[in-house]
């Protein structure tokens, strides 16, 4: 959000190259951190903190002498560890032979689709993206399983009246107890009803969607909780 210039170095001219304005300054996104104490010992801000507080203060014979401090300690644990025959784990990382370069597990390199993705937001150290069509295509796909469990029992239903009525002789067809039930509507079909008819569970897809909505919801809650404290 500060002024940038470009210098031509064949005749030393500087021009201007973005100078932004006090609106754009005032719409620049707030930088939000775990408080310093909050941190654990590899968070980069804290392990991190004598480079950043040299380079701050200009004295760069300082920074080089901690980042070197900081390089020995990890090589030295590399080294324990190849020792002792323990395997280093990444959890969010994994290393890609082909380029030789670790890589992100959970990386999302789709375009960001305004229309449909809201906000991305990290839980447990992975990026996630919330979209708007998530409850809409689970809902759709609730409604067609229980459509579809509503077909079936109205053709059971349908064969066990054909069976009682070919079975049974008419003059007992009113005073014996059948032994199929047909419901007596299936309009408005609720989660209770669907219980009631007998119907199996929801499948497995829409459970799936469901505990990942419940996530959701439970990390939206969490950052606007944070947010709240941060504010206060």
């Amino acid at each position: 959000d500060g002024e940038v210039h470009m210098n031509e170095l064949k005749n030393g001219n500087t021009e201007m190259f973005w100078n932004p304005t006090s609106e754009v300054r005032r719409q620049r996104l707030k930088r939000h951190i775990v408080l310093f104490e909050e941190q654990m010992d590899f968070e980069s801000e804290r392990l991190w903190q004598h480079v950043t507080s040299a380079i701050n203060k200009g004295d760069q014979h300082k920074a080089t002498q901690e980042k070197f401090v900081l390089e020995e300690e990890q090589r030295n644990a590399a080294r324990e560890r190849r020792e002792s025959g323990m395997e280093w784990k990444p959890l969010l990382f994994w290393h890609d032979a082909g380029t030789n370069e670790w890589r992100y597990k959970y990386e999302d390199l789709r375009p960001w689709d305004p229309l449909n993705d809201i906000a991305q937001y990290e839980k447990d150290g992975i990026l996630q993206t919330m979209e708007r069509h998530l409850s809409t295509r689970m809902s759709n796909h609730k409604a067609t399983c229980i459509n579809n469990q509503i077909t079936r029992h109205k053709r059971s239903a349908k064969d066990c009246r054909r069976r009682k009525t070919s079975d049974q002789p008419s003059n007992h067809s009113q005073n014996t107890e059948s032994s199929c039930s047909t419901p007596e509507s299936v309009q408005d079909l609720s989660d209770d009803d669907g219980k009631y008819l007998g119907f199996e569970s929801l499948c497995a897809q829409c459970g799936k969607e469901m505990n990942h909505l419940k996530e959701i919801h439970s990390a939206v809650l969490s950052l606007q909780k944070a947010q709240q404290d941060i504010h206060r």
